[in-house]
């Protein structure tokens, strides 16, 4: 499913209630939402992050911003040669290296016992 009002989600199917269940990335709240059908399921989401925006209106709270996908980076000089040498070995940019590893290192930090990820 494509993103609504600029955020995403990780969805997956539970066998036991033979449904679709996904929830809405990059909040600190927990926003879930699920469906028996592709339809029902991006309509859900659809609903779950207009629920969540109206709640936060209502209350008064600013929605947590959805990720743009754009990062500042700043570094030494020295580590700037290395990440370039490293992308370079790897035939890769700079910034798909550095997407790589950042993500694999961010989901190993997560995943040491503290949140379980879940991609897609």
């Amino acid at each position: 499913m494509k993103s609504y009002k600029g955020y995403t989600q990780s969805i997956w199917f539970e066998a036991d209630d033979r449904l679709f269940h996904g929830v809405v990335e990059g909040l600190n709240d927990t926003v879930h939402f699920a469906g028996a059908s592709v339809d029902e399921l991006e309509q859900a989401f659809h609903d779950s992050v207009d629920d969540y925006l109206n709640w936060c209106a209502k209350d008064g709270v600013a929605p947590d911003k959805p990720y743009s996908g754009k990062l500042a980076f700043r570094t030494s000089p020295a580590h700037h040669r290395l990440i370039s040498q490293a992308a370079a070995n790897s035939a890769q940019s700079i910034n798909q290296w550095m997407d790589e590893v950042l993500a694999d290192a961010a989901k190993k930090a997560l995943n040491k016992g503290k949140r379980s990820i879940r991609t897609g």
